[in-house]
């Protein structure tokens, strides 16, 4: 048994329950399918999180794929937190100085130091939440009169599932373009060494393990349909989504576990 930053001893069976609720958060409809077989799309969406790899990663395929790029996001939960990661970062830095959204920022970054031809860039600086990413991308396309048939979205991978129905409730009185959902990554953590951290990491900065285990289990709660939760029954935010049994136990054994500080499990965090 190890410790996960502050958190621990764990065992084989938390360090699994842990990855069995990130495994159906990153909702990922690419998984490990070669290019001949991934689904198409005409559109890469990606909304704003504090993880600069989603952004390098929603640019790559933009440009391979010559779509445009739609960067959704304005002043929210994780824009002090991406600030931080582009300060920390050695060449992205020089584009802090014209933060005034996270749209606006990561759209900087994607032209001066990724290759995104502007042309293909879109900017949707107004919305504050996962909610609003989809409701908000909706009107930027509406406005400029583009109507894609499929799009590639991306998001932090903890909140790719529910970004994925944020943007199907957007689209509720029309038709939604086909989602393809990418979350860059399906984060695991196991052993490394002598202690536990993740086991497929970027070199640019991630999760601290306390946001990660905090969104990973408030998403559950905000995605499960009851009085509590982010759906029809709940706050109405979302359409209903289906959450597994084995995602439902391994969740309920995290917050059971006595090995978190469950003052911070579950809170708010990430819009």
């Amino acid at each position: 048994m190890s410790f996960f930053g502050p958190y621990g001893p764990l065992d084989a069976d938390d360090i699994a329950a842990i990855n069995t609720v990130a495994r159906f958060l990153a909702f990922d409809d690419l998984g490990g399918r070669d290019t001949h077989n991934a689904p198409a799309f005409d559109l890469v969406v990606l909304a704003g999180n504090a993880l600069l790899w989603t952004l390098e990663g929603a640019v790559k395929k933009a440009r391979t794929a010559n779509v445009p790029l739609l960067i959704s996001g304005g002043i929210g939960h994780s824009t002090r937190l991406l600030a931080a990661a582009v300060d920390a970062h050695p060449v992205y830095r020089k584009a802090l100085a014209s933060q005034t959204s996270e749209a606006r920022l990561l759209g900087d970054i994607a032209a001066m130091f990724l290759g995104l031809d502007q042309s293909l860039l879109l900017l949707e600086d107004a919305s504050t939440n996962c909610g609003e990413n989809g409701l908000f991308s909706r009107r930027v396309l509406d406005d400029i009169g583009l109507a894609p048939t499929a799009m590639l979205l991306v998001q932090d991978p903890l909140m790719q599932r529910r970004t994925d129905a944020s943007f199907r409730q957007a689209w509720t009185n029309a038709t939604c373009p086909a989602i393809v959902n990418w979350p860059v990554q399906v984060p695991r953590i196991g052993y490394r060494d002598d202690r536990i951290d993740y086991l497929q990491s970027p070199n640019s900065r991630k999760w601290t393990p306390e946001r990660f285990l905090s969104l990973l289990t408030g998403e559950i709660q905000r995605l499960t349909d009851d009085e509590n939760g982010y759906g029809p029954r709940g706050k109405g935010f979302l359409p209903h989504v289906d959450i597994p049994d084995d995602v439902q136990a391994a969740w309920r054994s995290i917050m059971r576990s006595g090995k978190f500080d469950t003052a911070a499990l579950g809170r708010p965090a990430g819009g």
